[in-house]
């Protein structure tokens, strides 16, 4: 049969230019949603010093223009992963670039200067339209690199593109602290009075160039692959199995890889007298009972896990934000560059230290221990870290933490095994799990899940931490409701090892056609013949 032909050639296909030329195309897009969505901390201190200098920005707005991102996020996995199935992921692809590309730069001209609430209004706007494309970017890139991709080494493949979010976090930071710095310089420190907002404010006017300049600049990665996005054919599965096209399939593999099989594929595919069905019993509808039957189990395990790591992954975010500060000066003395800058200054130390070591451990091992392996392993050592930290926290770390070396080493081990561990496997396994027709859908129905949880993680712990007396000027958050918040993650990360060991399902090594047909065979009835006898069992 040609499409088996294609997808046969398509795992045993050796390691090319084009797979490293995929991760790259696809992984900007990664790149520039870890800018985009991570640049909000130091962006939100700026606005603070820029329009709430006396009031200080309230528990309300600062959990909505964390949340609202998070929102379109959501929604735009539900939406695009959905339109990737029934248009094609390329077509897909190509949109969600744009509008992140077009909302970033809207983000940066926010139609107010002077009103701080239309300010911050246009800029939620803008913000949310910018999750759209970035959730519509999750579940396309994961399933195209996992469709172009050999069955040998698929996890270093989409592990790989989903590293790039490190790269992007570094920049974003690093970014920030370039901007901020040339402004501060260029205004002799901001010592200058205007007026914003009808306030007194010690933020110089140009200072409300300096965010939306750091919001545009994200735009940048994401603009400069775009040819090159739409010059990527669809994917040879899509085209093969959705669209039943294997001739297609087969012309369009020989344009970008070097394979001398996918030639004689073609030839073979031109001389049927009649067309084939692809190797897929997948006729039935998404939701189905047999949907249900067949993959509920996958889909309940790769969403449940998504949620409970971004509930773990955003507030760990936000609280090295809120409580860790390299500077000696005090918060009311610092400007507003140095409050953006000591922000980005921390992100970046940790993304170089550490979320970017573990991104890159997991591209090495991925396929040589094991998608589930690694997962539990990295919710256990963060439960492990997180407890270490909640339990002796009122009366140790929290006396430490702003000048102690070695809690910043802890906190840092929580990134580490996030990104050696379920932060990466929950993006990998949704994309090798799920049939075709439904592959995108129900990787954007498990991120969308783990964007809830990012949601809940966010304004939950802001809303948990603040101080009683709304009018108290300690920037930092309430020491012994951080000290639950922190026993409160590691029960979360408790949680993420029993779903993932007792629901979650190895694919190592595995094509992606084999993981439908083990379910179909194991449906057959007892004493059925099915062709997944021969397949290795999935764990």
């Amino acid at each position: 049969m040609p499409a088996l032909k294609v997808l046969s050639a398509l795992d045993v296909a050796r390691i090319q230019w084009y797979h490293f030329k995929a991760i790259i195309v696809a992984g900007m897009g990664l790149f520039t949603d870890a800018y985009d969505l991570f640049c909000i901390a130091p962006i939100m201190k700026m606005i603070g010093h820029i329009y709430y200098h006396k009031d200080s920005i309230g528990t309300a707005v600062l959990s909505t223009s964390y949340a609202i991102a998070l929102l379109g996020t959501a929604l735009g996995q539900l939406i695009f992963g959905y339109l990737g199935d029934r248009v094609g992921r390329r077509r897909v692809y190509g949109l969600c670039l744009m509008i992140m590309v077009l909302s970033s730069f809207g983000c940066g001209f926010s139609i107010c200067t002077t009103r701080r609430s239309c300010v911050i209004a246009s800029l939620g706007f803008f913000r949310f339209v910018l999750g759209l494309g970035i959730g519509g970017d999750y579940p396309l890139s994961a399933t195209i690199m996992s469709e172009f991709a050999n069955k040998r080494t698929r996890g270093a493949f989409i592990a790989a593109v989903f590293s790039m979010q490190g790269l992007g976090i570094l920049m974003s930071s690093a970014v920030t602290m370039a901007v901020c710095e040339a402004f501060k310089n260029a205004g002799e420190g901001g010592s200058e009075k205007t007026r914003a907002a009808g306030m007194e404010t010690l933020a110089p006017p140009e200072s409300d160039i300096a965010w939306r300049l750091i919001l545009m600049i994200g735009a940048l990665p994401a603009a400069l692959t775009f040819y090159w996005r739409m010059l990527m054919p669809e994917t040879a599965r899509y085209t093969a199995l959705v669209e039943n096209n294997a001739i297609q399939a087969a012309k369009d593999m020989q344009r970008v890889m070097s394979e001398s099989i996918l030639s004689q594929i073609a030839e073979d595919s031109s001389s049927e007298s009649s067309p084939q069905q692809p190797p897929s019993s997948s006729s039935y509808k998404l939701f189905s009972r047999r949907f249900l039957s067949l993959h509920g189990r996958d889909l309940f395990a790769a969403s449940a896990n998504w949620f409970l790591v971004d509930v773990v992954f955003y507030t760990s975010n936000l609280l090295l934000s809120q409580i860790f500060t390299f500077s000696n000066k005090p918060h009311n003395s610092t400007n507003v560059y140095d409050s953006a800058f000591e922000v980005a200054k921390v992100a970046a130390i940790v993304a170089a230290c550490s979320t970017i070591p573990g991104y890159w451990f997991t591209v090495y091992f991925i396929d040589r221990v094991g998608r589930v392996k690694i997962q539990i392993m990295g919710f256990f050592f963060m439960a492990v870290v997180y407890l270490a930290a909640g339990i002796p926290y009122i009366w140790y770390w929290s006396k430490h933490e702003k000048t102690n070396k070695g809690f910043m080493v802890l906190y840092g081990l929580i990134f580490f095994f996030s990104n050696f561990g379920p932060n990466t496997t929950t993006f990998i396994i949704p994309a090798e799990l799920f049939p075709t027709r439904f592959r995108s859908t129900c990787h954007g129905i498990s991120g969308a899940a783990g964007k809830l949880g990012a949601i809940v993680g966010t304004i939950g712990f802001l809303w948990a931490t603040k101080h009683d007396e709304e009018d108290k000027e300690d920037v930092f958050p309430d020491v012994k409701r951080v000290r639950i918040a922190f026993l409160i993650l590691g029960g979360v990360c408790i949680a993420g090892v029993l779903v993932t060991y007792f629901f979650t399902s190895e694919t190592m090594g595995r094509s992606l056609e084999e993981n439908e047909e083990d379910e179909i065979g194991t449906t057959s009835g007892p004493g059925s013949s099915s062709a997944n006898e021969l397949l290795p069992p999935r764990q």
